[in-house]
């Protein structure tokens, strides 16, 4: 079987990572890949911001559960999280940051580096605290958060795929 399918197939949402922080040579070709992601006429609208700063993880990880209405941590103990934005005057932007994250994740597997989808970005991020970091890192205002992607060494094996729903292709 071809290498990308495989990848495709294996990867899964780890919830369950080690606090190991990922090194420069494993996390650089990670985020290049989610630079190639596919963009409503290329036109590129996300954007990446990787947080690894041990206090400014804890702020996400602060704002990110008081949106979920909990106090635990959303991010499952990755060191690396990875904000996606994209700027909503482009009318692909939610599809082009989650083209991001998908690629992202894709790449994560193929290093064998685990992965998974957070929400609550746009939350986060259409909040005054969250506009307040925007243009500190001098983010224009019209972005707005998609995702996030954490990253990092998994902690346990990856769960067992589900079975594919049998009606998930049509053919006519």
């Amino acid at each position: 079987m071809n290498e990308t399918i495989k990848t495709i197939l294996s990867r899964r949402s780890c919830r369950n990572f080690m606090g190991r922080q990922l090194e420069d040579e494993i996390l650089n070709p990670i985020l290049e890949a989610g630079t190639w992601a596919a963009s409503g006429m290329g036109k590129q609208s996300a954007r990446m911001v990787v947080i690894q700063d041990a206090k400014l993880r804890e702020t996400f990880r602060r704002m990110n559960a008081a949106v979920q209405g909990r106090d635990g941590d959303p991010f499952y103990g990755a060191p690396t999280i990875v904000l996606v934005l994209a700027d909503s005057t482009v009318h692909t932007w939610v599809e082009d940051g989650s083209l991001v994250i998908g690629n992202l994740m894709l790449a994560a597997e193929s290093l064998g580096v685990g992965s998974c989808w957070i929400h609550r970005a746009r939350e986060m991020f259409d909040s005054d605290e969250g506009k307040a970091m925007l243009k500190e890192w001098g983010i224009p205002e019209t972005y707005r958060g998609v995702g996030h992607c954490a990253l990092g060494y998994a902690a346990a094996p990856a769960p067992a795929y589900k079975p594919r729903r049998e009606d998930a292709i049509l053919r006519l």
